[in-house]
Formats: structure tokens, sequence, C-alpha cells
């Protein structure tokens, strides 16, 4: 059986909703998608390592953009040379309020962006736009359960 471009992009199109934005019954309990998650940390939460060699909640939320900038450079045919994939593992630990809300909006800005870029796309193939929409689920869900472990230890 074969579906459609059109039923093929509002799959890929819910997964990645529900991934970010709001439950669908897809994969996710309720109420526990990214930003729905991300809306009930506060900024000390959002700095606490898990541990000595772990990165804060915050380190996590400044990856997942980090990753999505990268796969849109991708799926824009950008250059996507030197690029640093422990600069925020460094860098990024304590956060203030300005700055948890900071990173927030510009993960949401980012997802945004992309989903933009993807609900243009008229023939989805494996490349670059298929497979991004993957690595995007894939590597945020792998995040949202870190935030999520994270949240059991420090609350």
């Amino acid at each position: 059986m074969s579906i459609s471009q059109t039923q093929l992009a509002q799959e890929i199109m819910d997964v990645l909703d529900e991934t970010f934005e709001q439950h669908h019954g897809i994969y996710l309990d309720k109420h526990t998608s990214l930003f729905e998650t991300l809306e009930e940390i506060d900024h000390r939460q959002a700095s606490t390592p898990i541990g000595a060699k772990c990165a804060s909640i915050a380190a996590q939320v400044a990856h997942i953009t980090f990753y999505l900038e990268v796969l849109e450079r991708d799926i824009l045919a950008q250059d996507n040379s030197n690029i640093d994939w422990a600069h925020i593992w460094r860098t990024v630990q304590e956060v203030t309020p300005a700055e948890w809300e900071e990173l927030k909006t510009k993960l949401r800005n980012t997802y945004h962006r992309i989903i933009t870029t993807l609900r243009d796309v008229s023939v989805w193939e494996s490349d670059p736009h298929l497979a991004s929409a993957l690595a995007i689920t894939v590597h945020t869900a792998y995040h949202l359960g870190e935030i999520r472990q994270a949240l059991c230890t420090i609350t």
C-alpha cells in the first residue's frame, strides 16, 4: 500500500508537531512535547546539571537548537563546514531567567523556520527533506528524554 505525497507530508508534520508542540497520540504521553515540558522548567532547574559529567537542561536546549540550525543549512544547501559540535557542551551551563527565556524562544523560532520550509516541500524524497525531518524528530526525542530524566533527578 502506498500513500500520497500529501499523506506522507501530513504524517511527517504530525510527528514533528507531537515532538515539539502538542500531543497527537502518536508516541508521547499527553502534555509532554518538548515545548510543553520546557514551560514547566524554571531557570534554576535549567541550570542544574544532573551529574559532574552531565550537561544542564539549558545546554540540552541550546544543543537542540544548534542541531536544528545545522540541519536547516543542509536543507537549504548552505555551507556546514567547521562545525564545533562540542562548543555548547563546553560553554552553556547556568542561565539567568532572561537567558532561559531567550534559549526557549530561539529554539521555538528555529523550529518554526524549519517547519515553514518543510511545509513547502512538494515531493518528499530521502534527502534532504525526509532524512532531515526524521533526524530532527529522532534527535529531539532523544534529548526530550534526557530532559525528562534530568527533571526526575533535580526536582
